[in-house]
């Protein structure tokens, strides 16, 4: 009789997403990869932004294209809001219904007198505690107070749950680089599939 031959390995599910989302105030085009291997095309207008957006492709291992054209003649606020809400909309599509993933990330990030701690949950439920201590100042053409904007845009739309905390430094360049960071390093923990199990991680059975 002869053998049956092995069934084909199916190829993994693809975890990406694109989003188009267009206001009166921006119009972006965004596309995230999960499992990519850290390229980052990013023109926002904004170069701190985009510098920083490069940070969570390259450290978070993610692909990830942002395509924005915002009212910057009023002033940064409407583009930073809304790259984030992009990207959280894009992450929620990407990760599926969550199945096999590990969920929780978290990474405490060093950069010169900087320490940042980070600290995630996929959970499904949208939360941020920003307890980062930056002075109301210009970094490039974005205001710091614009950073937690973004990370909470971020988390609304992601359903995620986030902490930051800031441990050390006083260099708010050097913080807010090493909060992108730190967030990279923990999406790409909490977003990895888990080598043992293939169940959604939660008692609930949903997230």
């Amino acid at each position: 009789m002869p053998d049956t031959p092995a069934p084909s390995p199916q190829p993994p599910a693809s975890r990406t997403a694109e989003v188009h989302r267009a206001t009166a105030e921006t119009t972006i085009d965004l596309v995230l990869n999960l499992d990519g291997a850290g390229l980052g095309e990013l023109d926002t207008g904004l170069g701190f932004l985009d510098h920083m957006l490069t940070h969570i492709a390259r450290h978070g291992l993610v692909d990830l294209t942002v395509r924005c054209q915002g009212d910057l003649h009023v002033d940064a606020h409407h583009t930073v809001e809304d790259v984030g809400i992009a990207l959280g909309m894009a992450i929620r599509q990407a990760v599926g219904d969550k199945r096999g993933i590990v969920r929780y990330g978290h990474f405490t990030l060093p950069m010169d007198d900087a320490l940042v701690l980070c600290a995630l949950d996929l959970s499904g439920r949208p939360y941020l505690d920003f307890a980062l201590d930056l002075p109301p100042i210009m970094i490039g053409q974005m205001p710091t107070e614009l950073v937690e904007e973004f990370f909470r845009a971020v988390v609304n739309n992601a359903g995620m749950n986030l902490h930051f905390r800031h441990l050390a430094g006083t260099n708010s360049h050097h913080l807010v680089e090493a909060a992108f960071k730190a967030f990279a390093k923990s999406l790409r923990m909490a977003v990895e599939k888990d080598p043992r199990t293939d169940e959604i991680p939660s008692t609930k059975g949903l997230l």
